[in-house]
């Protein structure tokens, strides 16, 4: 695999940058850098820029309104967005559901629901975590009972990202209780200003409403709201489940984490050297840099196998478990390479101006950034349970 740019690729970056430059917005890039909150209204106006420009979905088809962009292309923007501090676009309509619509959604779906996502007319939530079924998701509960026209749907959701944003959220349901758990499952589209629903914040430890619990409570839903056959979903599941593994992979993200810790260590000091010059410390750095620049040639690979044909399999979850290790030693080395100025991690110790902080290093958001991805080894299917698909399917014959 030749890992060089070609002209057109090198064009391609060029324009990018240009792009980067030019469009995205200066207070926008440094509340990113900061670590501050961008807000709904933030991420809905990059969200706009980005269709202006039709780059808000790379990934998709043109005949949908994608940019239909090879593996390359979208490495390179990942690459250069990580660069630039702009905002990660919210994925749940865009990476999640859409690829899902686009492959077992009927055309009065795609037709309808696809544009809506790409001009910001809904944001999309994603319900399948619950209480009691997070990593084991086929144990979910909350249940969907047809009743003519309509689905009335009953039970409850967790871990509910940006719910507190969203018009719209796709579930998994339960609606067939008596046949093998993957068996009885669908997957349904619902109107979150339905009567009957609640969405209630949880808290994180750094201080931020990232995550809710949603409540259902004889919610009616249109049956053409159903995507695919009564009781598939679990098969839409797993489609969708693959293409949220790769993107959280992040390996963009990691870069721009990587090159923060790479500046903070050589400003740093530690025995009258900087930091960068302890052998410990710099080991741990060229390592994860060495995981980073082979996780993201595997993640080409993937992608682009996944654009010339369908979902990825297993590989999606080796990306997710590498993917989330490497990212979580960035967060520790920069929670290292600062010390106590990592102390300040409440959301209210971060926002507004970084000047008020006592390091020069912004070293603010060092801490939030470090406590808040512990998640990452947990969402999208725990490391552990993606371990076992590994193995399962590996060595072991599985599908």
């Amino acid at each position: 695999m030749d890992l060089s740019y070609t002209d057109e690729e090198l064009a391609f970056r060029d324009e990018v940058r240009a792009f980067m430059r030019d469009e995205l917005p200066k207070e926008m890039s440094d509340k990113i850098r900061l670590g501050e909150e961008l807000g709904k209204e933030g991420q809905e106006k990059w969200h706009a820029i980005l269709n202006s420009k039709g780059w808000l979905a790379p990934n998709w088809p043109k005949k949908f309104g994608g940019a239909e962009w090879n593996a390359v292309q979208r490495h390179i923007f990942e690459e250069e967005a990580a660069a630039h501090h702009a905002p990660r676009i919210v994925p749940f309509g865009l990476s999640m559901l859409a690829p899902v619509l686009q492959k077992f959604g009927s055309k009065e779906q795609q037709d309808y629901w696809l544009p809506r996502i790409l001009d910001g007319s809904d944001w999309w939530c994603q319900g399948y975590s619950e209480p009691g079924a997070g990593s084991d998701l086929a144990s979910l509960k909350t249940r969907a009972v047809r009743d003519g026209d309509h689905y009335i749907v009953n039970g409850q959701k967790t871990w509910t990202t940006l719910g507190q944003h969203a018009n719209m959220i796709f579930c998994l349901v339960r609606t067939d209780p008596d046949v093998k758990q993957q068996e009885g499952i669908s997957f349904l589209l619902i109107d979150m200003n339905t009567p009957g629903i609640e969405v209630r914040p949880i808290i994180l430890l750094d201080g931020t409403h990232e995550v809710n619990e949603v409540f259902f409570d004889d919610v009616k839903v249109p049956v053409e709201n159903l995507v695919g056959e009564e009781n598939k979903g679990w098969t839409y599941a797993k489609y969708l489940l693959t293409h949220e593994r790769t993107n959280i992979a992040g390996v963009g993200f990691s870069q721009a984490g990587l090159n923060t810790v790479k500046r903070i260590a050589r400003a740093e000091m530690a025995g009258g050297k900087p930091l960068m010059a302890n052998p410990h410390f710099a080991a741990r750095v060229a390592q994860v840099e060495i995981d980073l620049k082979a996780m993201a040639t595997s993640n080409m690979r993937i992608i682009s196998a996944a654009a010339a044909g369908g979902a990825p399999g297993v590989e999606a979850s080796m990306l997710k478990v590498k993917g989330t290790i490497i990212r979580q030693e960035i967060n520790d080395l920069a929670r290292r390479a600062v010390g106590p100025y990592a102390m300040p991690f409440a959301s209210e110790a971060i926002e507004g101006s970084n000047e008020a902080l006592p390091d020069p290093h912004e070293a603010g958001p060092v801490a939030a950034q470090y406590f808040n991805n512990r998640k990452l080894s947990i969402f999208g299917g725990s490391n552990e349970i993606q371990r076992g698909i590994i193995a399962k399917v590996m060595m072991g014959g599985g599908k």
